[in-house]
Parts: C-alpha cells; sequence; structure tokens
C-alpha cells in the first residue's frame, strides 16, 4: 500500500518523496486506504510506483510485439499473431487486476491472481519466440520425448502451485508481522508453520523432477541447448531450496524476499522454455 490510489500515488502523477510534499492532513485523506500504514514511506511508494511504470512499459512493448507479429507472421503464420494478442489482452487485464489489488487493500485472493495472471503472460510471450524459431529447429534428432513432456508439466503445475500457496505464506507473514511486530521477526515463523513445512515437501518434489528431467535430457541429446536449460533449472532449484531455508531460519530478511519470488519465476520460465522446445506442434524435433 505504498500508494493508496490508483492510478495516482497520493493523488499525484509524481509521487512524493518527503512527507513535507504532502497535505498536513494526509492521513485523513488517504487514512481508510493505508491499511496500517500510518506513516509515509519514500521507499514503500516509490517502489509500488516503479513497478506501475514497469507494468506500463511492458504493455507498450507487448502491443507493439502484437503489431510486429501481424506484420511479420498472420499470412504465414497465424498463430503467432494470436499468442501475442493473447498476451496483450491478458497485460490489460492485468493492469485492470492490479487496481483491483489496490482499491480491495490487498485482498489475498486477488494477490495469488495477480502473481499467476503475470506468469501466463509470461509463459505466452516465451511460446510465441519459441514458435517464432520454427525454421530453426533448436533440437535435432527424434528422441523420445513423451515421458519428458509429461515430467515437465508436473513440474510446471507443482511449481505453479508453488507459486500460489507462497503467496499465502506472504500473506501469513504480513499477519504476524502486524500481529507481533518488527522486533519480533523470529517469531513470525511460528504463525505458518504448517504451510512453510508443506512448501518444503512441494520444493523436494520438484528438486525430483527436475533432477529427473536433467538426467534423461542428458542421456538422449547431445546438443547445448536442452542440456544447459535443463542444468539452469536443477541449479535454480536448489538455490531456491536454499534461499527458503534461509528465509525460514533467519526470520525472513526483506531484501530476500524477492530474490525468492524471482528464483522461482526463472524456474518456471525454463520450464515453458523445455516444454515448448520438446512439443512437436512448435516443429522443434
Amino acid at each position: 500500500m505504498g500508494c493508496p490510489d490508483w492510478p495516482r500515488c497520493f493523488g499525484r502523477w509524481v509521487p512524493p518523496t518527503s512527507i513535507d510534499q504532502l497535505p498536513v492532513n494526509y492521513q485523513e485523506i488517504f487514512g481508510a486506504k493505508l491499511k496500517g500504514e500510518v506513516e509515509f514511506n519514500a521507499m514503500k511508494t516509490w517502489t509500488e510506483y516503479v513497478n506501475r511504470l514497469v507494468g506500463v512499459s511492458v504493455g507498450i512493448f507487448i502491443f507493439i510485439t502484437v503489431i510486429l507479429a501481424y506484420r511479420t507472421y498472420f499470412r504465414t503464420e497465424k498463430k503467432i499473431f494470436y499468442i501475442c494478442l493473447l498476451a496483450f489482452v491478458l497485460v490489460s487485464f492485468e493492469g485492470w487486476l492490479g487496481a483491483k489489488v489496490v482499491s480491495s487493500e490487498l485482498s489475498p485472493t486477488l494477490i495469488t491472481l495477480h502473481m499467476v495472471v503475470a506468469v501466463l503472460i509470461l509463459g505466452l510471450l516465451i511460446w510465441a519466440v519459441l514458435k517464432s524459431y520454427a525454421d530453426h529447429p533448436l533440437v535435432k534428432g527424434n528422441e523420445k520425448k513423451a515421458d519428458l513432456q509429461f515430467l515437465l508439466i508436473m513440474a510446471l503445475f507443482v511449481t505453479l502451485g508453488q507459486i500460489v500457496f507462497g503467496t499465502q505464506i506472504r500473506e501469513g507473514i504480513d499477519h504476524a508481522q502486524r500481529l507481533l511486530g518488527d522486533h519480533n521477526r523470529a517469531l513470525w515463523i511460528d504463525e505458518v508453520k504448517g504451510k512453510v513445512v508443506f512448501h518444503a515437501v512441494l520444493s523436494m518434489v520438484i528438486l525430483v523432477l527436475h533432477g529427473l528431467i536433467f538426467k534423461k535430457i542428458k542421456g538422449r541429446f547431445e546438443g547445448p541447448v536442452l542440456r544447459n536449460f535443463a542444468l539452469w533449472a536443477l541449479i535454480l532449484v536448489v538455490t531456491e531450496i536454499v534461499s527458503g531455508t534461509v528465509l525460514s531460519l533467519a526470520g525472513f530478511p526483506a531484501m530476500l524476499q524477492p530474490l525468492h519470488l524471482t528464483f522461482s519465476v526463472v524456474i518456471i520460465s525454463i520450464q515453458f522454455i523445455l516444454y515448448f522446445i520438446l512439443n512437436p506442434d512448435n516443429n522443434n524435433k
């Protein structure tokens, strides 16, 4: 709630950098929307506002991509255009959904949906890029792929579930912060211990799945593309588990939380890439 209103921030197109730039009675004006943020915090305000600016930039770039996809592929490969168009529709929906997240004062359900839609947009964009490589196969040969595709679908669903479940843990941590205060940071974990244990179990499932994926790809494909992506996915899963362990044991250090989420998004992106490369419909055989 660094910006309690939308699309402006504290009623301004350029947010304030200090409390002196706000009306003396700003707490009365925005009090109903501040959700506990009694004092103005420039860092939180600008973090949220930069997030909005990046979101608008993403929308503009996707719109340009739709235009280029129409000009380049509509006559030869309509699917690429429609994938890009769907990404643009979803990014527009994502902007509207972001406004609803703010107006709902951070509804956990809307936050989760906001995150899931972002991942879907990312998957569509990756798909469009890989479809554009149809004339330049990334993987050669006719090795067996059905079992790998199944493992990747399993990994995708479990990882997406992890991301969704992670937002629920974050909501629990926010509740613990309000309940116990920042000085009891080490006790926050007790409020979500059961969820954290389940989260850890799912992480082990993802680790096993990616271990199998890497082993199968290494044994079947000689080219570097699949091997490198599979190896990096495995490395990042291990890194994600380590970062999650540190989060739990060190009282959820603030700087590590966005890194933990970023690792998970990169992992699911690589899963998209591996699946689409192995999908015969993409002509990457």
